[in-house]
């Protein structure tokens, strides 16, 4: 049987991994994964014939000649080759996890590093036990610092990819409530996250904390890690950052202790993302970058995959921020819809969905708090939200309800506020506002 060592000499030759027929490049590695409702050995045949060079497969009939390579399970074949690629790599990788803001934390670090270094960062949401390999075997000699998203939602989980990412430094945006089906409760959800500290503890890395949120202060100082580089909003912090506007899009300023203000226009919406932005600030300052090559990553960084992502329609202004929910980020959103300047507003609001014993309770708190906002309109979809219904607000079990009603009253000339979980399918709603 092949070893990693010999598997690796073979990854070098062409550096590209495939994982699906449909995408191979010759020369490609497949590796022929399996789910629940499929088996990629299948198609090993098909990704030779297609141009790659070696199939990597763990059943024996599918495995025809020495172009195919027989290993006892292909998924860990994969993972244990990223973790010696990544030991080969003498460069700076930056882990990220946390509840909420992860990605466009990781969008935002990649905009400012990239002013210096030729930066690499988790493509999309490639953040979990497939997605983290294939990130770290991405990376190619021209790379000096790397940016590799870690999901979870599970116990257990970041310790495994942070064991294969072997981050050198390292951040939690925040820990909030979700997924809590599989981590149990908020208690479950911070040892989960936390075992990021864990592994810069150990391996003696550098952390990056926002040092104004007591979970994340609580759970730093629970591990003691040797290395910690505070940002935030009060004066003990290293990065020392403000909110000043957010109409939508958010103007901040920030400083070093004892240093030269700096005012930043951004094209983010979300005052919840000026802390994202610090964390930014910080890393770029930590590893080197000058101030004004800081402020130029931030300024152009663009959302996108409707997270806190801006469209102006022919009738308004939408925030569209439906690619995922949790009770954490849907108080966040609520929190900015209050703050920003606008004379009309309207939030509708679709389901959370893996929230366990606490749905009925998290989704009763966001109708409450939802319902204090001045606002034009506030519309609740999805079956969760209906159990709570109050005569400040609109209704409906399903999106398409929620499309007739707009269909009926349109909202015109409103700052829109368009949050759910991916799965309420709210992109429906974009065509009738």
């Amino acid at each position: 049987m092949m070893t990693i060592a010999q598997l690796y000499q073979h990854y070098i030759k062409s550096r590209l991994i495939a994982t699906d027929t449909r995408n191979i490049i010759p020369g490609s590695i497949f590796f022929a994964l399996k789910g629940e409702k499929f088996n990629a050995n299948a198609f090993a045949a098909d990704a030779i014939a297609a141009g790659a060079s070696l199939a990597v497969v763990d059943e024996d009939k599918y495995a025809r000649d020495d172009r195919y390579i027989l290993v006892a399970d292909v998924l860990e074949t994969l993972q244990d080759l990223a973790r010696h690629h990544r030991h080969q790599l003498h460069i700076p990788v930056i882990g990220i996890t946390g509840t909420n803001g992860k990605t466009t934390t990781k969008e935002l670090l990649y905009a400012v590093l990239s002013q210096r270094y030729e930066t690499f960062a988790t493509k999309g949401n490639l953040n979990n036990h497939i997605g983290v390999p294939l990130s770290l075997l991405a990376i190619d000699e021209r790379i000096e610092v790397a940016v590799i998203e870690m999901g979870a939602n599970h116990q257990h989980e970041i310790a495994f990819l942070a064991e294969i990412a072997a981050p050198t430094h390292g951040l939690i945006t925040n820990v909030g409530k979700a997924h809590l089906e599989g981590f149990g409760s908020f208690e479950g959800v911070k040892k989960a996250k936390g075992e990021l500290y864990d592994y810069l503890k150990a391996n003696h890395g550098v952390l990056f904390l926002q040092g104004d949120n007591q979970h994340l202060i609580e759970m730093e100082r629970q591990r003691k890690v040797d290395k910690v580089v505070r940002y935030g909003f009060s004066d003990s912090n290293a990065v020392i950052g403000k909110l000043e506007r957010a109409n939508p899009f958010l103007q901040i300023t920030w400083h070093l202790q004892q240093g030269v203000s700096h005012t930043v226009d951004t094209k983010l919406t979300g005052s919840y993302n000026t802390e994202n932005i610090l964390a930014a600030v910080a890393v770029g300052n930590f590893l080197g970058l000058a101030d004004d090559e800081i402020n130029r990553g931030i300024n152009s960084y663009t959302p996108t995959n409707n997270r806190s992502q801006i469209t102006k329609t022919s009738a308004n202004t939408v925030i569209a921020d439906y690619y995922n929910a949790n009770a954490s980020s849907m108080a966040a959103a609520l929190a900015n819809i209050a703050f920003i300047d606008a004379e009309q507003k309207a939030i509708i609001l679709g389901d959370m969905f893996e929230m366990g014993d606490e749905s009925f309770v998290e989704h009763q708190k966001l109708v409450e708090m939802a319902c204090t906002i001045p606002a034009g309109r506030i519309i609740f979809v999805g079956k969760a939200f209906s159990e709570h219904k109050r005569d400040a607000a609109e209704f409906y079990e399903t999106t398409d309800l929620a499309i007739q009603a707009l269909r009926e009253r349109p909202i015109m000339d409103s700052t829109v506020l368009l949050k759910a979980s991916r799965g309420m399918a709210f992109e429906k709603l974009m065509e009738h506002l």
